[in-house]
């Protein structure tokens, strides 16, 4: 693992990409859970022959890749079914994300990581957990104009996921992002120079 990762988070709609983006901007490095859950999935994907094992061949889209509308709604209707695509996706993560922030080239690593309170192991790799906080009612209003989702789709994706609370709990650092993108820039900045002297301060502990 990289001498500093830091583990971001936040719930759906909550503008968690947004803020890794800006993190990068300022010179870390990022590691993307969602994205290499994405290149798993893909059409020729490493986790697709299982997959399509497990449940068929309707999980697929016509390039072989997975139907992200078909298993999510398959998965929010199936506890099972959603235990079961972890079991086979969440190693392969796991596994892919500590080699890239293993070969990561800069002071600190963004962990980017949408279920990280859900996923204890998640938190032992991460030296701080920065959280990206907004209303519930401004999630619900994001997602739905992103997605086109009804307000019961994203409810029940948020249902599925910790809560506001639950993620408050064991955030090191927020980012709150109810406003706009002149109120996340600040913030971001001063957290970078934090995580910038803290990588410094654990890569002189140990040299």
């Amino acid at each position: 693992m990289s001498a500093f990762v830091v583990g971001l988070t936040g719930g759906v709609g909550s503008g968690k990409s947004t803020v890794a983006d800006l993190f990068v901007g300022q010179g870390a490095a990022l590691v993307d859970t969602d994205a290499i859950a994405h290149e798993l999935t893909g059409p020729a994907g490493a986790a697709m022959p299982a997959v399509l094992a497990a449940f068929g061949a309707t999980v697929a889209d016509a390039s072989g890749g997975l139907d992200r509308v078909a298993m999510r709604r398959l998965i929010f209707a199936d506890a099972a079914a959603r235990q079961q695509l972890e079991a086979i996706l969440h190693p392969l993560i796991r596994q892919i994300a500590d080699e890239r922030c293993a070969q990561a080239a800069a002071p600190y690593v963004i962990l980017a990581v949408p279920l990280l309170v859900e996923s204890a192991s998640y938190r032992e790799r991460c030296q701080r957990i920065v959280v990206v906080d907004c209303p519930e009612s401004l999630q619900v209003q994001r997602v739905m104009l992103r997605n086109g989702l009804g307000e019961a789709e994203v409810t029940a994706i948020m249902a599925a996921q910790a809560t506001r609370v639950e993620r408050l709990r064991v955030a090191d650092d927020v980012v709150h992002n109810e406003a706009d993108l002149t109120n996340l820039y600040p913030q971001v900045a001063r957290l970078h120079l934090k995580y910038l002297r803290l990588s410094s301060e654990i890569a002189k502990a140990n040299c």
